[in-house]
Protein backbone atom coordinates (compact mmCIF):
# COMPACT_ATOMS: atom_id res chain seq x y z
CA UNK A 1 0.00 0.00 0.00
CA UNK A 2 1.23 3.50 -0.88
CA UNK A 3 3.03 5.47 1.84
CA UNK A 4 0.71 8.44 2.42
CA UNK A 5 2.16 10.32 5.36
CA UNK A 6 5.74 10.63 6.56
CA UNK A 7 6.50 12.72 9.63
CA UNK A 8 10.17 12.72 10.56
CA UNK A 9 11.79 14.33 13.63
CA UNK A 10 8.99 16.92 13.76
CA UNK A 11 9.30 19.61 16.42
CA UNK A 12 6.87 22.47 16.93
CA UNK A 13 7.10 25.07 19.68
CA UNK A 14 4.89 27.90 20.91
CA UNK A 15 7.43 30.19 22.54
CA UNK A 16 9.09 28.07 25.23
CA UNK A 17 6.35 25.41 25.13
CA UNK A 18 7.16 22.31 23.11
CA UNK A 19 3.95 21.08 21.46
CA UNK A 20 5.54 18.35 19.29
CA UNK A 21 8.85 16.85 20.37
CA UNK A 22 10.97 15.12 17.70
CA UNK A 23 7.92 13.14 16.55
CA UNK A 24 8.09 10.37 13.93
CA UNK A 25 5.06 8.84 12.21
CA UNK A 26 5.06 6.93 8.90
CA UNK A 27 1.66 5.74 7.65
CA UNK A 28 0.40 3.93 4.55
CA UNK A 29 -3.03 3.97 2.94
CA UNK A 30 -5.88 1.63 3.74
CA UNK A 31 -6.00 2.57 7.42
CA UNK A 32 -8.34 4.38 9.78
CA UNK A 33 -5.80 5.67 12.25
CA UNK A 34 -6.55 6.92 15.75
CA UNK A 35 -4.47 9.84 17.04
CA UNK A 36 -5.35 9.53 20.71
CA UNK A 37 -4.43 11.64 23.69
CA UNK A 38 -5.76 13.96 26.38
CA UNK A 39 -6.40 17.64 25.77
CA UNK A 40 -3.09 19.47 25.32
CA UNK A 41 -1.20 16.38 24.13
CA UNK A 42 -0.36 17.88 20.72
CA UNK A 43 -3.05 16.24 18.58
CA UNK A 44 -4.48 19.41 17.03
CA UNK A 45 -1.01 20.88 16.53
CA UNK A 46 0.02 17.77 14.59
CA UNK A 47 -3.18 17.78 12.53
CA UNK A 48 -2.81 21.48 11.67
CA UNK A 49 0.85 21.01 10.76
CA UNK A 50 0.03 18.18 8.37
CA UNK A 51 -2.79 20.30 6.91
CA UNK A 52 -0.29 23.09 6.24
CA UNK A 53 -1.78 25.57 8.69
CA UNK A 54 1.25 25.78 10.98
CA UNK A 55 4.92 26.24 10.19
CA UNK A 56 7.46 23.59 11.16
CA UNK A 57 10.28 24.49 13.54
CA UNK A 58 12.37 21.45 12.59
CA UNK A 59 11.88 18.09 10.91
CA UNK A 60 9.90 17.19 7.79
CA UNK A 61 6.35 16.28 6.82
CA UNK A 62 5.37 14.87 3.42
CA UNK A 63 2.04 13.72 1.95
CA UNK A 64 2.50 11.18 -0.86
CA UNK A 65 6.09 12.38 -1.10
CA UNK A 66 5.16 16.05 -1.36
CA UNK A 67 6.47 18.47 1.28
CA UNK A 68 3.83 20.65 2.91
CA UNK A 69 2.68 23.16 0.33
CA UNK A 70 0.29 23.56 -2.58
CA UNK A 71 0.64 19.96 -3.83
CA UNK A 72 0.22 18.35 -0.41
CA UNK A 73 -2.78 20.52 0.49
CA UNK A 74 -4.58 19.37 -2.67
CA UNK A 75 -4.36 15.78 -1.37
CA UNK A 76 -5.69 16.50 2.13
CA UNK A 77 -9.32 16.78 3.27
CA UNK A 78 -9.33 18.53 6.65
CA UNK A 79 -12.19 18.68 9.15
CA UNK A 80 -11.23 21.20 11.86
CA UNK A 81 -12.48 21.08 15.42
CA UNK A 82 -14.33 24.39 14.83
CA UNK A 83 -16.94 25.13 12.20
CA UNK A 84 -15.86 26.31 8.75
CA UNK A 85 -19.38 26.71 7.34
CA UNK A 86 -20.60 29.97 5.80
CA UNK A 87 -23.81 30.22 7.81
CA UNK A 88 -25.45 32.78 5.54
CA UNK A 89 -25.31 30.32 2.62
CA UNK A 90 -27.84 27.63 1.79
CA UNK A 91 -26.68 24.01 1.86
CA UNK A 92 -26.66 23.82 -1.96
CA UNK A 93 -24.60 27.01 -2.24
CA UNK A 94 -22.12 25.65 0.32
CA UNK A 95 -21.80 22.47 -1.74
CA UNK A 96 -21.19 24.49 -4.93
CA UNK A 97 -18.71 26.73 -3.08
CA UNK A 98 -16.74 23.70 -1.85
CA UNK A 99 -16.81 22.12 -5.31
CA UNK A 100 -15.22 25.29 -6.74
CA UNK A 101 -12.30 24.91 -4.32
CA UNK A 102 -11.54 21.21 -4.72
CA UNK A 103 -11.32 19.33 -8.02
CA UNK A 104 -11.75 16.01 -6.19
CA UNK A 105 -15.05 17.07 -4.57
CA UNK A 106 -18.01 14.86 -5.54
CA UNK A 107 -21.21 16.90 -5.38
CA UNK A 108 -23.39 13.86 -6.11
CA UNK A 109 -21.96 12.13 -3.04
CA UNK A 110 -22.69 15.18 -0.89
CA UNK A 111 -26.29 15.42 -2.13
CA UNK A 112 -26.86 11.70 -1.50
CA UNK A 113 -25.80 12.13 2.12
CA UNK A 114 -27.89 15.30 2.49
CA UNK A 115 -30.89 13.37 1.21
CA UNK A 116 -30.26 10.56 3.70
CA UNK A 117 -30.60 13.14 6.49
CA UNK A 118 -33.86 14.49 5.02
CA UNK A 119 -32.34 17.96 4.82
CA UNK A 120 -33.60 20.49 2.32
CA UNK A 121 -30.65 21.66 0.17
CA UNK A 122 -32.25 25.12 0.04
CA UNK A 123 -32.14 25.47 3.84
CA UNK A 124 -29.98 28.32 5.13
CA UNK A 125 -27.15 26.85 7.19
CA UNK A 126 -27.69 29.16 10.17
CA UNK A 127 -31.20 27.67 10.54
CA UNK A 128 -29.83 24.15 11.07
CA UNK A 129 -29.42 22.53 14.47
CA UNK A 130 -25.90 22.24 15.90
CA UNK A 131 -25.91 18.52 15.20
CA UNK A 132 -26.89 18.97 11.56
CA UNK A 133 -24.21 21.62 11.11
CA UNK A 134 -21.66 19.13 12.43
CA UNK A 135 -22.98 16.49 10.04
CA UNK A 136 -22.87 18.90 7.09
CA UNK A 137 -19.24 19.75 7.88
CA UNK A 138 -18.38 16.05 7.86
CA UNK A 139 -20.33 15.47 4.62
CA UNK A 140 -18.38 18.22 2.86
CA UNK A 141 -15.09 16.73 4.04
CA UNK A 142 -15.91 13.11 3.19
CA UNK A 143 -17.29 14.03 -0.25
CA UNK A 144 -13.75 14.51 -1.49
CA UNK A 145 -11.65 11.76 -3.08
CA UNK A 146 -8.65 12.72 -0.98
CA UNK A 147 -5.49 10.77 -0.24
CA UNK A 148 -5.48 11.86 3.40
CA UNK A 149 -8.47 12.73 5.59
CA UNK A 150 -7.69 14.66 8.79
CA UNK A 151 -10.63 14.63 11.20
CA UNK A 152 -10.02 16.67 14.34
CA UNK A 153 -12.40 15.67 17.16
CA UNK A 154 -15.27 14.75 14.77
CA UNK A 155 -17.52 13.38 17.55
CA UNK A 156 -16.67 15.76 20.41
CA UNK A 157 -19.62 18.10 19.97
CA UNK A 158 -22.39 15.71 18.97
CA UNK A 159 -24.86 13.52 20.86
CA UNK A 160 -24.58 9.69 20.89
CA UNK A 161 -27.06 9.21 18.04
CA UNK A 162 -25.17 11.70 15.88
CA UNK A 163 -21.91 9.92 16.71
CA UNK A 164 -23.28 6.79 15.06
CA UNK A 165 -24.00 8.82 11.92
CA UNK A 166 -20.50 10.32 11.95
CA UNK A 167 -18.87 6.89 12.23
CA UNK A 168 -21.08 5.41 9.49
CA UNK A 169 -20.28 8.34 7.19
CA UNK A 170 -16.55 7.89 7.68
CA UNK A 171 -16.69 4.15 6.98
CA UNK A 172 -18.91 4.40 3.91
CA UNK A 173 -17.35 7.36 2.13
CA UNK A 174 -13.58 7.42 2.39
CA UNK A 175 -11.41 6.27 -0.50
CA UNK A 176 -10.26 2.73 0.41
CA UNK A 177 -6.70 3.44 -0.77
CA UNK A 178 -6.46 6.58 1.34
CA UNK A 179 -5.54 7.22 4.96
CA UNK A 180 -7.97 8.52 7.56
CA UNK A 181 -6.58 10.08 10.75
CA UNK A 182 -9.08 10.67 13.54
CA UNK A 183 -7.88 12.84 16.41
CA UNK A 184 -9.91 12.28 19.56
CA UNK A 185 -9.92 11.69 23.30
CA UNK A 186 -13.35 9.95 23.09
CA UNK A 187 -12.17 6.43 22.39
CA UNK A 188 -15.14 4.19 23.11
CA UNK A 189 -17.29 5.24 20.14
CA UNK A 190 -14.57 5.20 17.47
CA UNK A 191 -12.54 2.20 18.66
CA UNK A 192 -14.46 -0.36 16.52
CA UNK A 193 -13.40 1.34 13.27
CA UNK A 194 -9.75 2.07 14.13
CA UNK A 195 -7.17 -0.18 12.47
CA UNK A 196 -4.16 1.43 14.17
CA UNK A 197 -3.55 3.93 16.97
CA UNK A 198 -0.90 5.98 18.69
CA UNK A 199 -1.13 7.53 22.14
CA UNK A 200 0.25 11.05 22.17
CA UNK A 201 1.35 12.82 25.35
CA UNK A 202 3.26 16.08 25.65
CA UNK A 203 4.06 15.97 21.96
CA UNK A 204 5.57 12.49 21.98
CA UNK A 205 4.26 9.07 20.95
CA UNK A 206 4.25 6.89 24.06
CA UNK A 207 2.42 3.83 22.68
CA UNK A 208 1.12 2.63 19.34
CA UNK A 209 0.45 -0.13 16.87
CA UNK A 210 -2.35 -2.09 15.17
CA UNK A 211 -5.42 -2.15 17.41
CA UNK A 212 -5.83 -5.93 17.21
CA UNK A 213 -2.24 -6.50 18.34
CA UNK A 214 -2.54 -4.02 21.21
CA UNK A 215 -5.76 -5.62 22.45
CA UNK A 216 -4.25 -9.10 22.33
CA UNK A 217 -1.00 -8.08 24.00
CA UNK A 218 -2.53 -5.97 26.76
CA UNK A 219 -5.74 -8.01 27.16
CA UNK A 220 -7.67 -4.73 27.25
CA UNK A 221 -9.75 -2.67 24.87
CA UNK A 222 -8.10 0.45 23.45
CA UNK A 223 -10.49 2.52 25.57
CA UNK A 224 -9.47 0.66 28.74
CA UNK A 225 -5.80 0.99 27.85
CA UNK A 226 -6.21 4.71 27.21
CA UNK A 227 -7.88 5.22 30.59
CA UNK A 228 -5.09 3.29 32.29
CA UNK A 229 -2.26 5.13 30.56
CA UNK A 230 -3.74 8.58 31.15
CA UNK A 231 -5.23 7.98 34.60
CA UNK A 232 -5.03 11.16 36.71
Amino acid sequence: MEKILQVTALTKKYGDTVALDNLNLHLSGGKIFGLLGPNGSGKTTLIKTIAGLLTIDSGTVTVCGNPIGEKSKALVAYLPDKTFLCEWMTIEKMIAYTADFFTDFRSERAYAMIESLNLNPKSVIKSLSKGNKEKLSLILTMSRDAKLYLLDEPIAGVDPAARDYVIKTIINNYNQDSLVIISTHLIYDVEPILTDVVFLNKGQIILGGPTAELREREQKSIDQLFREVFRC
